[in-house]
């Protein structure tokens, strides 16, 4: 039995995975996030462990056997925040996020300050990146700063909290923008940049790798193993990867998350930071991914459902399956920015408009301009990545927006490229830390790394692209001549 914990955004989530493939029990418990000031987003660790603490309870209760005989635990999270430690591991202040857009400045200021940057990590400097979170501090919040002893990623700091161990590996570190991501290693002139040296950073191992052993206090409470072995686990996406069996060249998935993300496999390290494409290390050694991330996915359709009134997304959605084919071309046009854009523009200051309105514009139609405008800024990140035509046969839907048939079918006709689901799909990173855990427990990656059975195949509709591309032209134009226009 294997433990997957995934430390989400809005949800920390846990599952039990048997040696069978078979998912035996999952628990989550609920995050909310603070935005104190325009731009800003953070969490409280503390909200973190509490959660985490919660969920392992419930499953102790529920699923007392099964807790007994885990194995091993992994960790998957949320990349990039920032949990700023003193001398005793004390947090400074709370975490800031993924999707936290303040540090613009101090990214214009780091790749000045690093003109190797772009080599060296294969990304260019964003907000959502940690490293320009410390140089923000550093500016604004010195004495924060200068009592910074470590630095840790949001899974990390609940590593951290388990076995009292400082460590993190090759997928969730890539996104700090201080790892030479080609050698898998810190980078100390990226970390002299920001005024950090290796001191601050934890150690780094594989994500399939130990990283270190469960307290066995904290064993005794959950009625865990004391000692059980905890992987390195993953970054979200990668973990998420794992979890789906996307392991190997050209194998890949859309998440449909807070976030959305295309996350492609790769044998080999391929930056493209002049598209604002993601080149980052997988979770498993010796393999890297490439990722377009927009901020704004099933948070759109979330955003949309408040401000309606709607009881639930699907219920608000039920009424855009009738919606046709005219009523959707004369739809406003979307633009998805509501927390800044990162992939192919690199703007936080971009912003969410409808664009078109009329007096017989209506729910159903502004929920399809919604999940149109997300997966047009999907397939701007499809484009970025720069596939060649055959090189991916098929893509997995996971995150919670896979749920949504009308929305794979959109997806796939727009990209061109079938869309899977998968059995078990929904469960993301908490799949892909137990999986993780179990190689880090002795397992091959043949025998974990398998991918889950279909659930449904999308196929492309050739008949509907024609439509779709010419309304992302205007989509495009949109943003274009609105780009100066946000930054006022």
């Amino acid at each position: 039995m294997y433990l997957g914990i995934d430390l989400g955004t809005s949800e920390v989530k846990l599952l039990l995975l048997d040696a069978l493939h078979q998912i035996v029990a999952t628990t989550g418990e609920a995050l909310t996030v603070q935005r104190p000031q325009a731009l800003w987003s953070e969490q409280s660790p503390s909200q973190w462990w509490d959660a985490t603490d919660r969920a392992l309870q419930r499953l102790a209760a529920e699923h007392g056997p099964a807790m007994a005989a885990v194995r091993a635990i992994g960790l998957s999270g949320q990349m990039h925040g920032a949990v700023l430690l003193d001398g005793h591991d004390e947090v400074l202040r709370p975490a800031i996020l993924w999707n936290d857009g303040r540090s613009a400045a101090q990214c214009t200021a780091l790749e000045a300050a690093c003109p190797d940057l772009h080599a060296i990590t294969g990304n260019l400097a964003m907000p959502g990146f940690t490293a320009p979170k410390l140089l923000w501090v550093r500016e604004h919040e010195r004495e924060t700063f200068d009592q910074t002893r470590r630095v840790l990623l949001p899974k990390d700091w609940l590593r951290l909290k388990l076995t009292g161990e400082a460590v993190s590996e090759m997928s969730d570190a890539a996104g700090t923008l201080w790892l030479d991501v080609g050698a898998r290693d810190w980078s100390d002139t990226v970390l002299a940049a920001c005024g950090l040296d290796r001191s601050h950073m934890p150690r780094l191992v594989e994500g399939s790798a130990v990283s270190a052993f469960l307290k066995p206090e904290l064993a005794a409470r959950w009625g865990l193993t004391p000692g059980i072995p905890v992987a390195g686990g993953g970054g979200d996406n990668a973990a998420s990867a794992v979890g789906i069996g996307a392991v190997r060249p050209g194998e890949g998935f859309v998440s449909l998350g807070t976030s959305g993300v295309i996350f492609l496999s790769s044998d080999r390290f391929r930056p493209n930071p002049a598209q604002a494409m993601h080149a980052f290390c997988h979770a498993l050694p010796g393999q890297w991914h490439q990722m377009s991330v927009m901020l704004s996915a099933a948070n759109g359709l979330s955003w949309l459902q408040k401000l309606l009134g709607a009881a639930s997304v699907g219920d608000m959605l039920a009424p855009v399956a009738r919606l046709n084919a005219e009523q959707r071309a004369r739809a406003p046009i979307f633009l998805p920015y509501l927390n800044g854009e990162r992939t192919p523009h690199n703007d936080p200051q971009a912003q969410g408009v409808f664009f078109g309105l009329g007096n017989e514009t209506d729910a159903a139609v502004l929920a399809w301009s919604v999940l149109e405008g997300v997966t047009f800024g999907l397939l701007d990140g499809w484009h970025s990545l720069g596939v060649q035509p055959g090189e991916v046969t098929a893509l997995t839907l996971v995150g919670g927006g896979a749920r949504s048939p009308l929305w794979a079918q959109l997806l796939a006709d727009a990209i061109g490229v079938p869309m899977l689901t998968r059995e078990g799909g929904e469960a993301g990173g908490a799949l892909g830390a137990a999986r993780l855990a179990w190689l880090a427990d002795g397992g091959s990656v043949a025998e974990v790394c398998t991918a889950p059975p279909v659930a449904r195949v999308f196929a492309p509709d050739a008949a509907a692209r024609p439509a779709l591309l010419a309304r992302h032209a205007r989509f495009q134009r949109l943003y274009a001549v609105l780009k100066d226009e946000f930054k006022a």
